[in-house]
């Protein structure tokens, strides 16, 4: 497999970084980078992003701007660590509950941790299960969101048709993802950054450089923003938006179920 781009016709379900893999084998292999990695997430996400991740993810909350209402309910996919879902709720003056969803249980534990120090486990649940199969009713939540998860789901499209059928009638899906850089200077730097420095800032810091590799690479696949764009609108979304973060490292996806 080539570093060229998947597009909204599909290609990430077999896509393990620039690895092609068969249909069905991703998931597992995907579990296993984020079972090495889950304590050492937030540094993780440090060394991805120079540290930005935690202004976007600011961004993001802020573009979501949850009711300070107690009837207000969020489901986080892939948000096992809690960096958005204890956002969301401290964003709602602690008014709002959020469920936490991520398939590794390894991640779902360091969330649930967190969630306790911070005083936040009676705003939030955690569940594990594919984003894929949500294991909700439809029309249940308010709003979806899903930071740096949605490239390493397998069947994208699957999974965004999943959101729309939880999400309430006016209920919003938010995404915010590493996407296309469209700065000339900057890609170029950001390339040689990510694929040079992060994996070995990754063996320093976990002593396995592999994850590292696979994260950079899973980026460079993931579809660009017109793209992952056009399966938002596919999956039924409406007004379907997005805003570009640091030239286009990062991409906020917004849309609507309407």
């Amino acid at each position: 497999m080539t570093d060229a781009r998947t597009t909204a016709q599909g290609g990430m379900e077999t896509s393990y970084g620039f690895h092609k893999v068969d249909e069905g084998k991703k998931q597992g292999l995907v579990n296993d980078v984020f079972h090495k990695v889950a304590k050492r997430y937030d540094i993780m996400n440090d060394v991805m992003s120079a540290g930005m991740h935690r202004l976007w993810k600011d961004a993001m909350v802020s573009s979501l701007s949850p009711r300070k209402d107690a009837s207000y309910k969020v489901l986080d996919v892939a948000g096992g660590t809690g960096d958005i879902a204890f956002r969301i709720v401290e964003a709602s003056n602690r008014l709002a509950h959020a469920t936490v969803l991520d398939i590794n249980g390894s991640m779902l534990a360091v969330g649930e941790e967190r969630a306790a120090k911070k005083k936040l486990s009676d705003n939030l649940t955690f569940v594990e299960a594919n984003a894929e199969e949500l294991p909700f009713e439809a029309n249940t939540f308010d709003a979806y969101t899903v930071a740096f998860g949605i490239r390493n789901v397998p069947r994208i499209d699957v999974a965004l048709k999943e959101a729309h059928r939880v999400l309430k009638r006016g209920g919003r899906l938010l995404v915010l993802e590493f996407s296309e850089v469209e700065m000339p200077l900057l890609d170029r730097v950001y390339d040689a950054w990510s694929f040079n420095a992060i994996p070995q800032f990754g063996k320093m810091i976990t002593g396995d450089a592999e994850p590292y590799q696979y994260l950079v690479e899973s980026i460079r696949k993931f579809p660009n923003q017109e793209d992952f764009a056009a399966m938002i609108r596919t999956a039924g979304f409406s007004r379907v938006t997005y805003t570009n973060y640091t030239g286009g490292i990062a991409a906020l996806h917004s849309g609507w179920k309407l």
